[in-house]
């Protein structure tokens, strides 16, 4: 059982920047590949950034890459995603996730757990 918080959103202007955490609890965190989706009003879910246990591997989507940036810390069981350059559609409730395997995949489906969501807004 992994319980997931996420922090770190807030009101921004375009261009600047946020750092999100995602605080884990349980034993399995440090094998488990570890994801940020987003979500904005009336679309889907979808993933953003992912990364696996060790760190070694991660994906982007391709309307983040360059900007964003997955990362974890297996001693703190957290994982961050640093956003930089923001822009406006990239306002959307980020939720964290984690799966019970050390693959990435971006069906969300496949994730096991999730954080409760932290809302980012980027006015322009």
């Amino acid at each position: 059982q992994v319980q997931l918080v996420e922090s770190g959103g807030g009101l921004v202007q375009a261009g600047d920047s946020l750092i999100l955490s995602c605080a884990a609890s349980g034993r399995t965190f440090s094998t488990s590949a570890m994801g940020w989706f987003r979500q904005s009003p009336g679309k889907e879910r979808v993933l953003v950034a992912a990364i696996t246990s060790s760190g070694r591997n991660t994906f982007y989507a391709d309307s983040v890459k360059g900007r964003f940036t997955i990362s974890r810390d297996n001693a703190k069981t957290t994982t961050y995603l640093q956003m930089n350059t923001l822009k406006p559609e990239d306002t959307a409730v980020y939720y964290c996730a984690a799966r019970s395997s050390d693959t990435i995949v971006a069906v969300k489906s496949w994730y096991d757990y999730w954080g409760q969501g932290t809302q980012v807004t980027v006015s322009s």
